[in-house]
């Protein structure tokens, strides 16, 4: 008998967890429903090999959290190298707080994670942790992107050239306004190069 009731609490258990974790899924449901919905990348498809190379930060709301923060970057650059594998090497520099600030670099690993468009990423900083990255614009001349996220907490404006004009950098502040970006959060990121 007492077998039998170790048997029965065990077997009830796995009911009580599972009955948790979908009351939790329909609150959490619930409660992203109240949102907008997630931010979508780029629905055409992009030539991987032309996206590649380097970019300069023009424009971010920073990822700052205890491993990683880019608050206070100035002359950012974001680089890519599309390995034979098919990963994406990744290079972030930046000097940390003034033009002569302590450099920073970081070299987190990309995947394409949609092989239809390869607008859909995956970047992993820490293992195994993966955090989505969606390539939300690019130009036609591979001149200009805007890389988001999918609850809108981060984006960067990036460029081929540090110098961009503001009627430029307005105009991809109203394309970032109209993917649903609060403009107030998003911060200029200085640049500034020998020959500039």
């Amino acid at each position: 008998m007492s077998g039998a009731r170790h048997v029965e609490r065990g077997s009830s258990g796995p009911r009580l967890r599972a009955g948790i974790a979908g009351i939790l899924l329909t609150l959490l449901s619930a409660c992203a429903s109240n949102g907008p919905p997630p931010l979508q990348p780029l629905d055409r498809a992009i030539e991987l090999e032309r996206f590649m190379g380097d970019w300069y930060v023009i424009g971010f709301i920073p990822i700052e959290i205890p491993f990683f923060s880019e608050a206070g970057a100035h002359n950012a650059v974001e680089s890519y190298q599309l390995d034979g594998d098919g990963t994406i090497q990744t290079t972030y520099t930046f000097r940390d707080g003034a033009f002569d600030g302590p450099e920073k670099r970081y070299t987190p690993k990309g995947w394409v994670h949609d092989d239809v468009t390869r607008t859909e990423w995956r970047m992993q900083f820490v293992w195994p942790f993966r955090s989505a990255y969606l390539i939300v614009h690019v130009d036609p001349d591979y001149r200009q992107t805007i890389i988001g996220v999918p609850d809108r907490g981060n984006i960067w404006i990036m460029s081929r050239d540090p110098d961009m004009s503001d009627a430029a950098y307005q105009s991809l502040l109203d394309r970032a306004e109209a993917l649903g970006y609060d403009l107030t959060k998003i911060q200029r990121v200085p640049q500034r190069w020998p020959g500039g």
